[in-house]
């Protein structure tokens, strides 16, 4: 057991590697992960203090949980440790919190019954539809980046490429107007990227943050309510007529999805999409050995992709009860925070984790959480999405030269801001 289990929160003594402070998650993933590696090979949990914050707070302090059956552990219980109270690392009233995460805050038998109202909505016929959309999505956006790619001018593959495809297929999906697209994309972008300076400064970030959270909440009500004047055939005419056990959304709630929608199933899959074009060309042998046989293999590749950028660092729980992982007391209401980043690297759950292997397998990776109630609900749909811009991607562009990636600042998301790409 931890020397410092016996003492209060207020007078425990913080870790002395600080994985708080802004300046920890400016470095480089690999850096990074050198002190959580440290961190994993420490016995129990450790305990740190709360990040700088933009909302006045009394948190004492979180503890990091780094390892992969750690994290495994208290996803699969909730019973034990709550989303409630909060998932976020930074000190952010839960009253914030609640109307930007919609049912990620919410415990079974709630979640349960919101999971289902969503899922209920992605019937046959829905994901049909939504797979044609990608498609052409898909060819259409290459289409686009191989013209700026032979233009001979300056092409950055995040703005040309990777975020193209999660926005249109939101937008396709739920019916967003064209004339509202980019603004929807930006106003998601900038709430998972809100810690950048790029975006605002710390004086500006919590007006900042809900005024992207109210564009997003407010072009999903309106939609919500004009679908149920005028239902199409679209995501968001199904999600307003959804119905189990008598239940169904208010326009409110569905705002509610539609931020998350936007930022969670927007920003996750553009990162892994960089992130995963950037190691094929780093790993030129992965790429030809995946083309070789690519609708046997890309399946494992799409794992090893999410594996490898991580696109979302961490998720945080509160302690309902008294109670112990990996040796460590943790006191009722305290927080516990799942680093995801250091989960894909843990050397006890997958071989070689340093490595970037698209033949791997298996790979037990927590690029959509945990396990548990709170498996990522969209993850069907970011692997249809990467499979099948992969496939457009990998066998029509010609080889190319990358840049140096320019990273978003965040503990949040592990963010290419932009990449520079022009013909080898």
């Amino acid at each position: 057991m931890n020397p410092t289990d016996s003492a209060s929160a207020a007078t425990r003594r913080y870790h002395r590697l600080d994985i708080s402070q802004p300046a920890f998650w400016a470095r480089d993933f690999r850096t990074r992960d050198e002190v959580f590696a440290q961190l994993r090979a420490e016995p129990g949990l450790t305990w740190h203090a709360p990040p700088p914050a933009f909302f006045p707070h009394d948190e004492p302090g979180f503890w990091a949980v780094t390892r992969h059956r750690d994290i495994a552990q208290i996803s699969r219980h909730p019973e034990l440790f709550t989303s409630s109270l909060g998932i976020s690392l930074d000190p952010m009233p839960v009253e914030v919190q609640r109307p930007t995460t919609f049912f990620l805050m919410m415990d079974p038998p709630q979640h349960t019954r919101y999971r289902r109202l969503i899922s209920s909505a992605f019937t046959p016929k829905q994901v049909r539809r939504i797979e044609s959309q990608i498609r052409d999505n898909a060819a259409e956006i290459v289409d686009e980046f191989l013209t700026d790619l032979r233009s001979g001018q300056p092409t950055d593959f995040v703005d040309s490429l990777s975020r193209k495809l999660p926005m249109r297929t939101v937008s396709d999906m739920i019916g967003i107007e064209r004339s509202d697209r980019e603004g929807v994309a930006y106003a998601a972008e900038a709430m998972f990227s809100s810690s950048d300076e790029e975006y605002a400064s710390l004086e500006e970030r919590a007006t900042f943050f809900m005024t992207q959270f109210g564009i997003l909440h407010g072009a999903g009500t309106d939609l919500a309510q004009r679908r149920r004047q005028d239902p199409r055939d679209d995501l968001m005419s199904a999600i307003v007529e959804a119905e189990v056990d008598g239940h169904r959304l208010t326009d409110e709630e569905i705002g509610a999805f539609m931020v998350l929608l936007a930022s969670a199933g927007n920003d996750t899959t553009k990162q892994t999409t960089s992130h995963g074009f950037k190691a094929l060309v780093d790993h030129p042998a992965q790429r030809e050995w995946l083309l070789e046989d690519f609708d046997a293999r890309i399946g494992g590749a799409v794992e090893e992709f999410v594996r490898w950028a991580t696109p979302v660092i961490h998720f945080a729980r509160h302690a309902v009860t008294d109670t112990e992982v990996a040796g460590t007391r943790i006191r009722a209401g305290e927080k516990v925070v799942m680093f995801y980043c250091s989960a894909n690297r843990d050397e006890t759950a997958l071989d070689a984790p340093h490595i970037f292997d698209i033949t791997r397998g298996p790979n037990p990776h927590s690029g959509f959480g945990g396990g548990g109630a709170h498996f990522c609900l969209g993850a069907w749909l970011a692997r249809m999405q990467i499979r099948l811009l992969f496939h457009e991607l990998l066998t029509r562009a010609p080889e190319v030269v990358l840049g140096e990636p320019e990273y978003v600042h965040s503990d949040f998301v592990h963010g290419i801001k932009r990449m520079p790409v022009r013909l080898a």
